[in-house]
């Protein structure tokens, strides 16, 4: 219970550190909810023919790309710590030294509840309409999270790796955006090319919005959502031991 006690401490640290930066609050809130309306009016007449038809279609994804966006600050939150020194101030608590990391990441997963809860109710608010059960909206929601946690182990050796927050940022990004467009997110497979539709078909975020729709608007969602966990696992198997060797090599260096 005491480390569960300096987990929660340390998620609640990073919670509140939102007070100074409002912007990220912005990126948590107000960015998908224009991601949204943009791809949506923009683009919904020529993906599905009307605003109406992409809705069901889109808003899944968008929460998907949000989800690998938001996890971009853990990796940058973490390397702010790293530089302004405030990790060696941990090492001479008596904590764990993953308790940063797991509070951190739990912190994250608060805020990416935030972020679907907001995504949900503004596409209820545009006309969308949930056709299941509060179950299969509660299994959205925690498959989204689960692969979120997984996903936040990749920012976190980010995070460790680079020079300083903006590379964070560069790197992040420049690595999410080719994965995330190149999906189903936005638009159905049938209109990729030939070659790039078993990368497409096989990417966890298609997966993943796959999975987010049907378990939203009805379907099959057991396939792609196994998929999805499996990518999950794979993804923490690699990256969650990675992190933790890099962040010790790093501190060892000083």
């Amino acid at each position: 219970m005491k480390v569960l006690d300096q987990t929660l401490a340390l998620a609640w640290r990073s919670l509140v550190q939102v007070r100074r930066n409002p912007w990220e609050l912005g990126d948590y809130s107000i960015q998908p909810i224009l991601f949204l309306v943009l791809f949506l009016y923009v683009f919904g007449g020529a993906v599905a023919g009307s605003t109406e038809a992409y809705l069901p279609f889109v808003l899944p994804g968008v929460i998907a790309m949000n989800m690998l966006f938001v996890t971009v600050y853990v990796g940058h939150g973490l390397n702010t710590d790293l530089t302004r020194g405030v990790f060696d101030r941990f090492r001479a608590l008596p904590i764990p030294r993953w308790a940063p990391l797991a509070g951190r990441i739990l912190a994250d997963l608060l805020k990416q509840a935030l972020c679907i809860a907001l995504l949900l109710v503004v596409g209820v608010l545009l006309g969308f309409r949930i056709e299941t059960s509060v179950w299969e909206v509660l299994a959205m929601v925690a498959l989204v999270l689960v692969f979120a946690s997984a996903a936040s182990w990749m920012m976190v050796l980010v995070g460790v790796l680079s020079r300083d927050p903006e590379h964070v940022q560069l790197f992040g990004f420049t690595a999410l955006f080719p994965v995330t467009f190149v999906s189903t997110a936005f638009v159905p497979l049938e209109t990729m090319p030939a070659v790039l539709q078993p990368f497409v078909q096989a990417n966890p975020v298609s997966l993943l919005a796959e999975a987010s729709r049907a378990l939203l608007s009805g379907g099959h969602a057991l396939e792609p959502a196994l998929w999805t966990l499996v990518w999950a696992a794979v993804i923490a198997v690699i990256f969650a031991p990675l992190s933790v060797w890099a962040l010790n090599r790093r501190l060892a260096r000083g």
